[in-house]
Parts: C-alpha cells; sequence; structure tokens
C-alpha cells in the first residue's frame, strides 16, 4: 500500500499564469484541481483531494480525520476502494487499494459507498457490489483490519445481505451505533426504499427485531438512496439524497424523530446544486469537529464545465464528481440550515 501527501504547487510561470487567468474568467473561482499558490491560505479548498470520487463516508478515528469514498468510474473499473487521512481538514494522505477485487471473490463491478465503523480493536468496512438485481449475486458485504488504512479483507467471503427487501436495492449502507440504546443498526437502500437492520455483536449477522422482523422499511417522502443518520441534543436527523446522481436534480434532504426508527417525516432539502459553484451535490456523511456544536457536510459534486481554447463548455460526465467539505450548521429552533457550497471549503480545525 502506498501512502502519500496530496500537495499540488504551481512551480512554473506559465501554470501561474494559466491559474490567474482561470481566476478571472471564473470571478475568483479556482480551476478544478489547480494550485493554491497563496500557502498562508489555511483552508482545505474543494475539492479536498485530487481525482474522480464520490459517495465518501467521513469518519474520526484515533484523533484523525478520514474520507472512504466510492472511486468514481465505469462499473467495470470501480474494483477498489482508497481512503483519504488527515490531522487537520486541510492537508490529507491517501491511502491506494484499502480493499480490492483481490481480497472480494464475488465482486466483479461497482464497489460502492463504503461505510466505516470501529468496535474494539477492529475497523469494519461494509460495501456494496456489483449492482445487484434479483437473481444475482451481489448485494452488501462487510470487510476487517485493524488499521483505518486497511489492508481490508472479506469476512464473510458472499454478501451479508444478497437479496431485494421491501424493494430496496442492497446498496448505500450506513452503518451506526445508537447512543442511546447501543444498539448497532445498518440503513440502506437504493431505487426509492429505505430499510434498517440489526447487526449482531461482531457486525457480521443479522438479528431479529423484538418483534421477530429482520427487515424495517423507513422510506421518507422523495428518497431515493444515500441515508445518513445524526444524533443531536436527544434527537434523529435522518438524512439521504433525492433526484438522479448523473444530473443537477441530485440533492438532500433530512427528517428529525426521536426514534432511530421514524417515523420521518421529510424536513426540507440542505443541499442542492448552484450554479455558480456546482451541481449534483448529494450522497454525504456528516463529521463532528473539535468544538461544541460544530459539524462539517462532506459530499461530492459535478464540477462546472471547464472551457476549450475556443471558450466553448466542455460536457461534464456523470462520473465526473469530487469530494468536497463544508460547514453543516443547525437554527436555534433545531432544524439544519441550508448548506452553502464553496470553492474554499473548511479552515484548518486538528481534533487534538
Amino acid at each position: 500500500m502506498k501512502n502519500f501527501t496530496l500537495a499540488v504547487v504551481c512551480t512554473a510561470a506559465a501554470m501561474l499564469s494559466a491559474c490567474a487567468c482561470r481566476s478571472a474568467a471564473t470571478g475568483g473561482r479556482r480551476s478544478l484541481f489547480s494550485a493554491r499558490t497563496d500557502k498562508a491560505v489555511a483552508t482545505s479548498g474543494n475539492p479536498v483531494f485530487e481525482g474522480w470520487y464520490a459517495d465518501p463516508e467521513g469518519a474520526v478515528f484515533e484523533g484523525e480525520y478520514w474520507i472512504y469514498p466510492t472511486y468514481s468510474q465505469k462499473y467495470e473499473d470501480q474494483l477498489h476502494f482508497d481512503a483519504f487521512s488527515s490531522p487537520d481538514l486541510v492537508t490529507w494522505t491517501k491511502h491506494e487499494n484499502i480493499i480490492t477485487s483481490k481480497e472480494i471473490s464475488w465482486l466483479r463491478q461497482a464497489l460502492w459507498a463504503p461505510s466505516v465503523v470501529k468496535k474494539d480493536s477492529l475497523y469494519y468496512l461494509f460495501f456494496g457490489a456489483n449492482d445487484v438485481h434479483e437473481g444475482e449475486i451481489g448485494g452488501i458485504g462487510v470487510a476487517v483490519a485493524d488499521n483505518p488504512a486497511g489492508p481490508f479483507r472479506d469476512a464473510l467471503g458472499h454478501p451479508l445481505i444478497g437479496n431485494i427487501v421491501n424493494g430496496a436495492q442492497p446498496i448505500d449502507q450506513f452503518v451506526y451505533n445508537d447512543p442511546r440504546s447501543g444498539e448497532w443498526y445498518m440503513y440502506y437502500g437504493g431505487w426509492g426504499h429505505c430499510n434498517v437492520v440489526r447487526l449482531n455483536e461482531s457486525l457480521t449477522g443479522l438479528i431479529p427485531f423484538e418483534d421477530g422482523t429482520m427487515f424495517r422499511e423507513i422510506t421518507p417522502k422523495d428518497y431515493v438512496e444515500g441515508p445518513f443518520m445524526l444524533y443531536r441534543n436527544d434527537r434523529y436527523y435522518f438524512m439521504w439524497s433525492e433526484g438522479g446522481w448523473g444530473d443537477d436534480s441530485y440533492r438532500v434532504a433530512y427528517a428529525i424523530s426521536d426514534s432511530p426508527f421514524g417515523p420521518f417525516d421529510r424536513q426540507d432539502v440542505i443541499l442542492k446544486s448552484d450554479p455558480e459553484v456546482a451541481t449534483g451535490a448529494g450522497h454525504h456523511s456528516v463529521i463532528p469537529g473539535p468544538g461544541k456544536d460544530e459539524w462539517y457536510i462532506v459530499y461530492h459534486r459535478h464540477p462546472l464545465p471547464e472551457k476549450d481554447a475556443d471558450g466553448n463548455p466542455v460536457p461534464v460526465e456523470a462520473n465526473n464528481r469530487v469530494v468536497c467539505i463544508d460547514r453543516l450548521e443547525f437554527a436555534a429552533d433545531g432544524t439544519i440550515l441550508p448548506v452553502k457550497m464553496t470553492f474554499e471549503g473548511v479552515a484548518a480545525r486538528p481534533m487534538l
């Protein structure tokens, strides 16, 4: 596994000139993956690291921030995960190939949406594989490692959930340790349906709820995919993505409940396209900062089209997605304020 710190510097006068011209043409906006020429600017920038990535799950392990994204390419090329770590949200280190098709014997395509948690001394990586349809082999799997950078190994050798239940495609899993009960739950589902299941102590199997059922559907209005749960001030904030992932209808909405099982009555949209910044913003997660009630939203978005030599927009492909971070803030009444997407990203915030 190769680890290297992502740092991009404009070293040639011609490149500096190009960056300046691009900035002027876009009203001060950075070109995608362009260099930050002023080292005194202690912000992450958006995107926060180079490359086409999507579906980012953020986490904090041992005083360090981590992001686990999907490798955003054609389905047949999505056969590995990379991870990124940072001490401060600004400087990111890439950890390549934390798991690949060599470790997942049943993976043939579409390795999606990692969800990583720590339990005891081990790290568990849940993943979706194969874009599974009825009668096919695929679905949600689980891998394990003793380090957040891997290498992870498939814990089961087969899917944890491989069937279509309640109309929910087994993808986009989010694993959650309920602070009230201590129980481990997994929210998941594509195709406009969301289920929640209860995980066993080893996080490698399902156990029934108290009523004997194994799956509970909790689908809120307009849900499409990408569930996420945040517990704040004794309330459950359930979030999800709506619209189409490949276009500017993609967005994030949320609901608030007193129970991890809902009901989840849709409140509002908190993240959506901004024609001045980016489109297709969604499939997010939320990580805490070091301060009281300090939160950051980690999400992917499509960059605005670049322009060719003649000034014409260059079309953005559906898989041209990048990972970004912005602040997530709450109003006095507990509702979530609309997220303002930025090119600057966030300031350095060491956890330690």
